[in-house]
């Protein structure tokens, strides 16, 4: 199957993952050019729309997205994000609309003081992301880092919870995603919050 991807559609995307992008920096979640996000355009096949790589993400425009294909590869114009091929498998493995990638401290701090997993209960904040606040324990998982995606998209799909959309990659920072941009978003900021809390509850 074929489907044609305008470039209005791309420029609408790249709209929405500008403004989401310019939430992130301001939090200093994506310093310098660190940090990329991608919004499926279509299912079957998978194409998304990604940030464009080197790009300050507090100053995007609607031209700073790059299609790209299931594999990561660019399909037209633009350089995506060299992460882009796990955008793409996390969004085939759970379905997500929207993944975002932020480099915080408090993942990074956590992903080294527990490199099995970071585990979560009895907190109202879990409701964010679906889950009761008490009586269940939801696993944050932690997986080694690596420069090839296929290795860290393998690493993530082995150590997923699904009842957690999220993942921390060790020394390396925070993979999130939902059903859209919005949901993404509010589902990083839970994360990071539950993170923020361990980090300075201990």
């Amino acid at each position: 199957m074929t489907i044609d991807i305008s470039d209005l559609d791309l420029r609408e995307a790249g709209a929405r993952l500008a403004a989401e992008s310019a939430r992130f920096a301001s939090s200093g979640w994506m310093r310098g050019t660190s940090g990329n996000l991608s919004m499926v355009l279509s299912r079957d096949p998978l194409l998304l729309a990604v940030t464009a790589s080197g790009h300050d993400k507090g100053e995007l425009t609607p031209a700073d997205a790059v299609l790209i294909d299931a594999n990561g590869t660019a399909v037209g114009a633009g350089k995506p994000s060299a992460e882009a091929e796990l955008h793409a498998r996390v969004a085939a493995l759970t379905g997500a609309g929207a993944v975002v990638h932020v480099h915080t401290v408090a993942s990074v701090a956590m992903g080294r003081r527990e490199p099995r997993g970071i585990v979560f209960k009895d907190i109202e904040m879990l409701k964010g992301i679906g889950q009761p606040a008490h009586d269940v324990e939801v696993t944050l998982p932690v997986i080694a880092n690596s420069q090839d995606m296929t290795v860290l998209g393998d690493r993530l799909e082995a150590a997923r919870d699904p009842r957690m959309p999220a993942v921390v990659v060790a020394g390396h920072g925070l993979y999130v995603w939902g059903a859209n941009p919005r949901q993404a978003r509010h589902h990083t900021e839970v994360v990071e919050w539950l993170l923020e809390l361990e980090l300075t509850g201990r």
